[in-house]
Parts: structure tokens; sequence; C-alpha cells
């Protein structure tokens, strides 16, 4: 193993992690990424090529062992392209199940896990149908590409309509319903090679504009029956996709008010698992996962090596409780933050610019008490 060369598609900051968490274990990395100023470039080979070339593809899995993808946006084509050269991991079927959201929430229907109302929505007649079965307010969102609040607008009243369809419209959509719902919450999960599987405690996870800001784990609050739920459903998705890797699920945790309006779909499913809703999944490593680093006995990164190696899976128990605080556009003086007890900074080799995550700062307590005081120490 101390020769293996893992291919990574995309070099951003995930990929750079993984390379960080993959060293120690005596790993070599190489990246394909479109960008020149990729930022695992500065850590790794790095093949400056787009996905839609064979030659370039072929040329890349001839010079690694097997291949991962650190975002999802990857052409299930090119994917696809290479598992036939090579191991890829998690399958590209999850790839195609994650980058269309209509095809991602039939598929956790399927599984009897409830997700907000929705609807296909691929003409104006078929917005105006929707919004009459579904309701106001709303959510119209592209069917694929989008993140971090991109390709998506708020229909709060029949009047936002034309603005909604005239920013949206051409492409394939889904509108979605609101749900009365207490907070943001999300699973990491991970399956082996041999089946085995881990699931992390659900984090709390607070946005702004779109763009994750904050997460707590475990989730203030977190109960054994919540937990329970969470890696139910992230059981059945990892079983059912033949998943081989690190796995997020972003949810909603209902108010108890909210439950009477969603359907689980699957008598299977205990009365309590109607307290959550699934919003979506992400097939790779994810941002709300970094509290692992250092809050928890084995990170995501190292986690997700160990699983795609067929490596014995390690613990996903905390160590006391964790924050992840993103850096969104630009980071402190470095002194100020590790000047924090329990601060940990990561800079991603990134310019800074508005709106663009550069780096997070972990931070780590023995209680929520203690976290909670830390993080407004922070600068």
């Amino acid at each position: 193993m101390s020769h293996t060369t893992i291919g990574i598609l995309g070099g951003g900051q995930l990929g750079r992690m993984l390379a960080l968490a993959g060293y120690p274990l005596g790993l070599r990395f190489r990246f394909l990424d479109p960008a020149a100023d990729a930022p695992a470039g500065q850590l790794a080979a790095h093949d400056h090529g787009g996905y839609a070339d064979p030659a370039q593809l072929d040329a890349f899995a001839r010079s690694v062992d097997l291949v991962s993808y650190e975002f999802e946006n990857v052409p299930v084509a090119a994917a696809r392209h290479l598992a036939e050269r090579v191991p890829v991991y998690p399958p590209p079927q999850a790839l195609a199940v994650a980058q269309d959201r209509l095809a991602e929430k039939t598929f956790f229907n399927s599984l009897g896990a409830a997700t907000p109302p929705f609807a296909s929505v691929d003409s104006r007649a078929e917005l105006e149908a929707a919004i009459e079965r579904i309701g106001l307010p709303a959510v119209l969102k592209t069917r694929r590409l989008g993140y971090d609040g991109k390709g998506q607008l708020v229909l709060r009243a029949p009047a936002d309509t034309d603005t909604a369809w005239a920013a949206l419209g051409g492409t394939a959509l889904i509108l979605e319903g609101f749900v009365p719902f207490r907070r943001e919450l999300s699973i990491i999960a991970a399956r082996g090679r041999d089946g085995q599987i881990a699931c992390y405690p659900l984090a709390e996870n607070h946005h702004r504009d779109g763009i994750l800001r904050l997460s707590l784990a475990p989730a203030p609050g977190l109960s054994p029956m919540l937990q329970a739920a969470a890696e139910q459903i992230a059981q059945r998705a990892l079983e059912a996709l033949g998943y081989v890797g690190v796995l997020a699920i972003e949810l909603f945790e209902l108010e108890p008010a909210g439950q009477s309006q969603v359907d689980t779909h699957d008598a299977r499913f205990s009365a309590h698992n109607a307290l959550l809703l699934v919003n979506e999944m992400a097939p790779r490593v994810h941002n709300s996962g970094h509290w692992t680093i250092e809050g928890a006995e084995t990170s995501q990164f190292e986690q997700h090596l160990r699983a795609v190696l067929g490596l014995p899976l390690g613990s996903p128990a905390t160590r006391g409780h964790a924050a992840m605080v993103n850096l969104i556009g630009s980071w402190p003086e470095p002194a100020a933050v590790l000047a924090v007890p329990g601060a940990h900074l990561h800079l991603y080799g990134k310019l800074a610019r508005p709106g663009r995550k550069v780096g997070h700062i972990t931070l780590r307590a023995d209680s929520a008490a203690q976290l909670h005081e830390r993080l407004a120490m922070l600068p």
C-alpha cells in the first residue's frame, strides 16, 4: 500500500485535505483538474485538463491504482470511462443520483425516507401546476449544477413566478415546497469495500446566503433516537448504491407540528423517522464534516481513504465537542485564531475573493459550554 497512487478527480480543498490525510499512510496522489491553480496541485502531481477527453482519462487511469473524486459535478461519463480501466469509488451511479435533484429525491423516497414535497418542472405550465399542488412559499431550483445557493430562487407569492421563470426557465427544474423545520443537520457516513459502515454523530449546520458558515458536532441536544433515524437513512442509501467511501446526507429536523405534512412512504420506518427530511446528498467528503479533522478519532478524510483502499474503518467517535467555522472571502490573522484554546487553522492556498471558501477553523472543547465560550473568542 505504501506505493499506492490514488487519482482524484477535482483538485479543490477537499482533494487537498484528502492528500494531507493520506500522506501519513504512505499514499501518493495525482489530481485531474482543469484549473491551473487548483489548491491540491500545491501538494501533489496535477494533470491540468478536463474530463471530456478520453485520451486524457486513459493516461490518468494508467498513472494511478484507483480513482475517487472530490466534487459531485464530475461528468458521470468520465467516471464510467475510468471505471472500465481502474477501480472507481464511490461508484459512478452515486454521481448520477446526486447530480439530478429529481433523481435524488426520488431515490430517497424509494428507500422510505421523507423529503420536502417536490415536482418536476420543464415548462411554464408545469410550474403553474406544481405551485397549485405544492403551494407557496416554495423554491425553484435547477435540477443540475446548483450548490452553495446557486441556481435557485424562492417563490413567496404568485408575483414571484415571472421573475423566477425568466431567470431559470429553459433548463430542467424542480419545485420544492417549504416545510417548517427546527434546524439543518447532516450525517457523515462511510462504507468500506466489505460492507462495514461507520456513522459520525449528526452535526448542526448554520447557513447564510446559501453557504455553510458553522457546524456544531455533536448537534446540540442530540438524542439517540434522532441519531438512529439518521443512521438508518444513511445505511439504506449506502447499501442501495453499493457505495464505497464517505457519503454526506443533509437533513432537516422538523418541528413536531410539521410531521403530519410529510409521508415516509415506507411502513418499515419507525414514527421517529418522520422527524427528519432528506434535503440532498453529496457523494464525497463534505464541508460539514471538517470538524472531524481534530474533533473525531478518525477524520472523514482518512475514513474515506480507508474505505476506498479496503482497510478497516476507523472509529467515528467524537473527541469531546467540536465546531467548524468556514472562512469566506478572507481569513483572519493566524495568530489571533491560534491564541484561542482548541483552535486549529486550515487555509486552502486560494486567493481571497468575495464568497469564496478560503479556509476553515476547527475548534474543540471538553463540553458544549466550553465550546461556545471558545467560539466567542474567535476573531
